[in-house]
């Protein structure tokens, strides 16, 4: 299995082909969901370039700041209705001509803009610290300096009852605006927390939830530089993405990311050549494998035992010595708590392998 000797960014045989554009128009989103049987939004070949946008459904946080024109469209002419079983606005699907279940779609993360120079954060119903709050939600609007690459806090306001309708707009120039973490400068990293493949059931799956089709994993890693590996379970992968963040900790801990809609470059590429369970990421220096469960527990050995998998067959060593050095070696971590199917990832660092070629390829 080459894919783990030689890293993404150095194969020669993936040139891109042709440049699409995916703008995000009520037509070319689906709100909330995955589903096999929609239809595409876009149709490529493997290595083509994709230039799409990815809307946040927190825009009407503050419309005035982060709701253009364009964005108004979806939020207007997507009914309430049509909004489920989850929450996240998701630009696609993308077809990918060749792609069976069993193949993997590699995608190659090349930049992330954002399309305005601001986001929210929602400390919500959902977040893991909602009761000790009194059950209050309050929304917080950060401003990016993109010369810093930093955000900083806006300003603030409690959220008037309770965030249930996705895409509630809010109007904030009347609402009660508070001071908040004042002097305080947010690194900004942007990436998506929600893409995947459709998954091979009936009828709507909920974005919410990650799984092994992808979904909403919400790791910060997933940005601009990094390339994630989905297997695919449809014809034609159905790739879709959404749930654009600017910056976010792992955990997740409120319930919400600084949420801002993003511009994404992404190269998408089919691979017949090895399979693996799970979503898998590899950034410039980790290979990182991801678990879920609703116990935090079952995520943490799903993970171990993915992580386990790609050391064994994909690296060539034995279990025991894999297990050794997910011990010595590998970072675990919880990706999130706030999306009922929790996630866990575990980072291994790739410059402690010997170089390419002086590992036996077990393929």
């Amino acid at each position: 299995m080459a894919f783990i000797c030689e890293p993404a960014e150095t194969r020669a045989d993936t040139l891109p082909t042709a440049l699409h554009t995916l703008n995000a128009t009520p037509k070319t989103v689906h709100w909330g969901y995955f589903d096999p049987a929609r239809g595409p939004s876009l149709r490529i070949k493997s290595g083509d370039l994709v230039q799409a946008e990815a809307i946040t459904h927190h825009a009407g946080d503050d419309p005035e700041l982060m709701m253009d024109e364009a964005v108004t469209a979806i939020f207007r002419e997507i009914p309430e209705a049509d909004r489920n079983p989850g929450v996240h606005i998701m630009t696609g699907p993308i077809f990918v001509e060749g792609a069976q279940p069993g193949d993997m779609l590699e995608v190659r993360y090349l930049k992330m803009t954002p399309r305005c120079n601001y986001g929210s954060n929602l400390a919500a119903n959902w977040g893991h610290l909602y009761e000790e709050f009194g059950q209050k939600e309050r929304v917080t609007i950060y401003e990016l300096d993109p010369n810093a690459n930093t955000a900083s806090a806006l300003y603030a306001y409690d959220f008037p009852g309770k965030y249930l309708v996705p895409g509630t707009i809010t109007s904030c120039p009347v609402c009660d605006r508070q001071s908040a973490l004042p002097g305080v400068r947010v690194p900004v990293r942007p990436h998506l927390g929600t893409a995947g493949v459709a998954p091979d059931v009936k009828g709507r799956v909920s974005t919410i939830p990650p799984g092994l089709h992808g979904g909403n994993i919400d790791n910060w890693r997933i940005g601009a530089g990094a390339t994630m590996y989905y297997p695919v379970q449809v014809e034609g992968a159905l790739f879709s993405i959404g749930d654009p963040h600017v910056s976010q900790g792992d955990g997740e801990i409120s319930g919400t990311a600084i949420e801002a809609s993003l511009n994404v470059l992404m190269q998408i590429i089919l691979r017949k050549d090895f399979s693996f369970p799970s979503p898998l990421l590899e950034t410039p220096n980790y290979w990182i494998v991801h678990g879920f469960d609703p116990d935090l527990n079952q995520a943490m050995k799903n993970a171990s035992l993915d992580m386990l998998h790609l050391l064994h067959e994909h690296q060539g060593l034995s279990r025991n010595d894999a297990y050794s050095l997910m011990s010595v070696a590998s970072d675990f971590a919880i990706t999130q708590v706030v999306d009922g199917t929790q996630g866990i990832h575990v980072r291994m660092p790739r410059g402690i392998f010997p170089a390419k070629g002086s590992v036996k390829d077990p393929s």
